[in-house]
This record gives structure tokens, sequence and C-alpha cells, in this order.
């Protein structure tokens, strides 16, 4: 398995960050899979598969990148840099275009686990996964990236309450299918059988959310290290296509219920307004219906203000036939 030594300083330190860059590459990923795990995703590729498509049966050459690049368990590091703190998409994928030919080689080498295809040794390799990684952002996540970025927003906000309430043992077994705290400072990252890690103290930890169900871990050097997941699924879906059983919309509406069935993960009030397309008013007048009902409750992380529903909420909803959407599906 994949094993971290992380010092209690170091994860006391870590950081929940934003990354177009990890939005674009796993956007990637999923679009070379080619197969979505929830409707959402079912919907997004139908919408830009075929144009992905057709561009890699145009360019032989790029589609054959992009199956070494991916590997089977590992990516070729120099695609898919970590990103910093608050970079762009056009700075993180700036360093893939600096990688070098040289190094571009070497890191499919290492993913492939094996020599490169004769049509891969070419110094080109570097502009085309820049190139190719440019058409992902600008076709497939840009004209969503600003309701995106809410929605991760939101999952790092749950995550966030999630540390304060069960420590940050919770949230790391919770990240993805093969995260686990081990204890004694070990952190197992994944399922695959490589050496051990130990980050220095005083390295930069970074848990990165994206939208598509997959992950990875990366790191630059021994200075920064990143955990790429995927974010809390009830968050991940088209919430306002969500269905509200006829049942439990008579009895208290059809928008509380929806809302209702948003928060069986902590959210704010303008992280509902996001996901849901209500207005702020409309949002407020009915979590005070729902508060003073008892289904709901107010809990205070940091400087937001967060909704969960409570067990008479859970209650309601099982007897309505509504699923409650806690319990997240990670698969990859």
């Amino acid at each position: 398995m994949g094993l971290w030594q992380i010092d209690t300083d170091t994860l006391a330190r870590s950081r929940f960050v934003l990354s177009p860059f990890a939005e674009t590459f796993a956007s990637l990923k999923l679009l070379y899979a080619g197969t979505g795990a929830h409707p959402g995703e079912a919907a997004w590729l139908r919408a830009h598969l075929p144009g992905y498509r057709a561009r890699l049966a145009a360019d032989p050459v790029t589609a054959l990148l992009v199956r070494a690049a991916l590997g089977t368990s590992w990516i070729a590091d120099f695609c898919c840099p970590t990103s910093c703190v608050g970079e762009s998409f056009e700075d993180s994928v700036a360093r893939v275009r600096a990688a070098g030919a040289g190094k571009a080689r070497d890191d499919l080498r290492v993913s492939l686990r094996g020599p490169l295809p004769a049509a891969l040794e070419r110094d080109d390799l570097p502009e085309r996964t820049t190139a190719l990684l440019a058409y992902v952002w600008e076709q497939t996540v840009r004209p969503y990236w600003e309701r995106r970025r809410r929605v991760l927003e939101a999952d790092m906000v749950a995550r966030t309450a999630r540390v304060s309430q069960g420590g940050w043992a919770a949230v790391l077994d919770s990240l993805r299918p093969g995260t686990r705290w081990l204890g004694e400072s070990r952190f197992q990252v994944n399922l695959n059988a490589y050496p051990p890690r130990e980050i220095a103290a005083g390295a930069e930890l970074l848990f990165m959310p994206v939208t598509p169900r997959t992950g990875w871990v990366s790191w630059e050097g021994r200075e920064r290290y990143a955990v790429v997941y995927p974010c809390l699924g009830v968050l991940a879906e088209d919430h306002g296509r969500r269905p509200v059983p006829a049942g439990l919309g008579a009895l208290v509406g059809t928008a509380r219920a929806g809302l209702l069935m948003l928060l069986g993960t902590p959210m704010s009030t303008t992280q509902l307004v996001a996901v849901t397309g209500q207005g702020l008013g409309s949002v407020g007048r009915h979590l005070r219906v729902l508060l003073g009902a008892g289904l709901v409750e107010r809990r205070r992380a940091g400087r937001s203000v967060l909704y969960v529903r409570t067990a008479a909420g859970e209650v309601l909803l099982e007897a309505s036939g509504a699923a409650p959407p806690t319990r997240p599906d990670h698969s990859c």
C-alpha cells in the first residue's frame, strides 16, 4: 500500500485548496475512461466525449500519449504537476510545457513500466500534452467552472467541519477508497504497493477536491504534497434535477424538501444558494421553517454557519422513501 509518514505539525498545517488544473486533469481522466459514475457525469460525457474522441482520432500521436501518460497505476509525473495554493490553470499548465522532452520520455517509461512506443520517441511531448490539457479546460471545464468551484468550496467547508467534529482521522478515512489514517503518524494514501514516503517537517500538505469520481496523489520534491480526491457525492450530482418524493414535497413543500435532502452534509446558506439556484431570501426562509420544525440544526465552523439534518430530518426522509445522501459513493 502507499504509505506516507506525516508528523502532527505538518498535518495540523495542511489545507484544503481549489485547483483548476486538478479539476481539468480529473476531467481528462474521465474522458479517457469514457464511463460516468453517476447521471451528472454521464450527461457531461454525452456532451463532450464525441468531441474529445474526434480530436484524438485526428491526432493518433496524442492519443497514444494519453494512454501512456495515464498508465495503469502511475501517472506520468510531467503531465500532472502538484498545484500551488492559488495557482491558476495557466500557471500550472505552463509547468507541463516547461518539463522538457527528456523528462517527459523518462516519466512515460515509468508509467508504462517499459520502453516507449516508437511513435513517442519525439521532442514535442510536453507541447502536445499542454495543448490537450488546454482543450479539456477551455471546452469541457471552464464553461462550468463557476458552479463547480462553488460545489468544491462546499465540499471543503464540509470537510473542515468534520475535522472539528471527528478529528483528522475521520476526514482522512473518508477521502476516497484506500485512504486511511493508521495511527502513529502513518497515512495510507492508496492501495498500491509503493515504497513508503516520509514527509519532512515543514513540507506543505494539500487536499484538493475534484468533481469527477477519481483521485491521485502527487508531490513536488520534498516540499509539497497533494492528495486529490472526489468531492462528496451529494455535492457532485446535479441537485437542480434531483427528484423530490411527491409525499415529502406535499408535506413540507418541494423547495424545502430539496434543501432537506441536501443537508446530509453540512452546508452554509451561500452554498445552498449556489447548488440549488434558489435566491438567498428563499433559502433563508426555507431554512427557518426547517429549523423551527426541528428537521435541521445550525453548527458553526470558523466564520461559517452550517446547516445539517437532525435525527428527525433523517427519519422523515426515510419514511418518505428518499434515500438520504449521507454516504457518498467514491468509486473511481
